[in-house]
């Protein structure tokens, strides 16, 4: 083929991203744009959508200009984005009713509490392989037809629709034209029945959610649509879509049965491929939809921890420990450990395996011995621990042994971060040479949908390590570390109810 890029957008939870790819999966071009989040309560979470699709096209457009190419030389775009998060916009003009609710949002905690004592978490389980949180899509949509004026009435009227983020991006990038989302995507939502593979009548009705407002469901891989000619100067085609974590998965080249990767982002994601058939978990992980490639679908086993490397933001903007968070390797490696200081980062609850909505954030085991680097490296290990919690329940539940663990992610780069994961999980990591794996994911998905590639084997073919990490530490430290963890994960849980 003539032209010479993927693009994929990368919409997260904190910036919008636009990389380029060659077809050996080389970033040729990335820019990256913060933008802001609202906290207008305790516990809410919320973002401007007119600003996320502003800074979403501001740097693809930026992303071209650095390469010198045009619309001609790219041949799809990839979408990935920040999963969960609920947007509710007029069909006629695109103007929000509302802002963006995130996926850290807790405002719908007592909404789950009742769906719990009702009785109607089994039936969640059974359809969606989700839990009642407020974590996930439907609450918070309720929430929105709940409380802006005339918002169910409208909405059953058909004159307003629902999206997660990507079917956001693409109504907007073909011009209103094209409502649509991916598996992945509406496996996300409470409302999407991962056995069928259909939007569940039932769930809808449980919610109260008028269908009208739903966006089709199309395989991860596949044109959407094009783009308006107006935004690049011609059309380019959508071609791949797929949530964050999945689409990292894909990224990592997980393609078979058993693989596993894990995501360092704003939060933490592990990951394992289960192949054709949904795995029922048992310690309160997720059974979620990984992509559907033409007629094919891929389950996963997700455990989802809320915060990972927003921790590191935390410490930054909140308490001003460092100006930089490439700054906290150094301060951890300056101290020989964390002495005793345990940072239990449940600022919006915790997730699996825990799932307690009520849990807060705390430092325990302070003395006048402690320096702000041994909060940083205590805050770093708290990313290991959690993820070792997640791994443990995913031992249990899953057909396959765990030989080792594919790592991506902003925090990825921390080398003091994996030594201590691999020695706290008793594994081998591997990080591949490029970490963006969650655009990656996105661009080969989009590349599988116009013919780019020729399919997974070309794809597997150039996924390449960069390091190994191997674990050290003896059986009887890790176990006293995890030990001291589980106490103070202990006095955080249900602080708030």
């Amino acid at each position: 083929m003539k032209k010479s890029y993927i693009m994929a957008l990368d919409q997260g939870t904190t910036s919008s991203r636009c990389i380029l790819f060659d077809r050996e999966g080389n970033i040729c071009s990335r820019i990256n744009r913060e933008f802001r989040q609202f906290y207008p309560h305790n516990g809410w979470v919320e973002q401007d959508p007119t600003e996320i699709w502003a800074s979403q096209m501001g740097v693809a457009v930026e992303a071209m200009l650095g390469l010198g190419i045009g619309a001609a030389d790219i041949a799809a775009i990839g979408i990935t984005n920040q999963r969960e998060t609920v947007i509710v916009w007029e069909k006629d003009t695109g103007k929000p009713v509302y802002p963006a609710i995130v996926w850290q949002c807790r405002r719908t905690a007592e909404a789950c509490a009742e769906l719990k004592r009702q009785g109607a978490e089994a039936e969640i389980h059974e359809r969606t392989g989700l839990l009642a949180d407020p974590y996930f899509s439907a609450t918070k949509l309720a929430w929105i037809l709940d409380h802006v004026p005339d918002a169910r009435e409208r909405a059953e009227r058909g004159e307003l629709l629902f999206g997660t983020i990507d079917s956001w991006l693409i109504w907007n990038l073909t011009g209103g034209k094209v409502h649509v989302t991916d598996p992945s995507n509406a496996a996300r939502t409470l409302l999407f029945n991962i056995h069928t593979m259909q939007w569940d009548e039932e769930l809808l009705r449980l919610f109260r959610i008028p269908a009208a407002m739903l966006p089709e469901v199309r395989p991860s891989s596949g044109v959407f649509g094009m783009t308006a000619p107006s935004l690049f100067g011609r059309e380019i085609p959508i071609a791949g879509v797929a949530g964050d974590q999945q689409s990292a998965l894909f990224g990592q080249c997980c393609f078979e049965a058993g693989d596993v990767k894990n995501t360092y982002g704003t939060g933490g994601f592990l990951l394992m491929n289960t192949g054709d058939r949904p795995v029922n978990s048992t310690q309160g992980l997720l059974t979620t939809v990984g992509w559907k490639i033409g007629d094919e679908t891929r389950y996963v086993l997700e455990g989802s921890v809320f915060m990972c490397g927003a921790i590191v933001q935390w410490l930054r903007d909140g308490l001003k420990l460092f100006r930089h968070a490439r700054e906290t390797e150094e301060m951890a490696r300056a101290v020989k450990d964390s002495a005793g200081v345990y940072l239990v980062p449940a600022f919006v609850g915790l997730g699996a395996p825990y799932w307690d909505a009520y849990a807060r954030g705390s430092i325990q085991g302070l003395t006048r011995a402690v320096k702000k680097e041994h909060i940083v490296r205590a805050a770093l290990e708290a990313m290991a621990y959690q993820t070792a919690d997640v791994l443990s329940a995913m031992q249990k539940d899953a057909p396959f042994p765990i030989r080792s663990i594919r790592v991506d992610g902003g925090a990825s780069v921390n080398n003091f971060l994996l030594e201590f994961q691999s020695d706290i999980l008793g594994t081998d990591i591997a990080r591949p040479s490029c970490v963006e794996t969650t655009a990656l994911g996105a661009a080969y998905l989009a590349g599988l949908g116009v013919g780019y590639y020729s399919g997974l084997n070309e794809i597997k073919a150039g996924w390449k390590p960069e390091r190994h990490f191997s674990p050290t530490m003896n059986a009887e430290t890790r176990e006293q570390l995890l030990s001291g963890w589980h106490r103070a994960v202990e006095r955080s849980l249900h602080w708030a109810e």
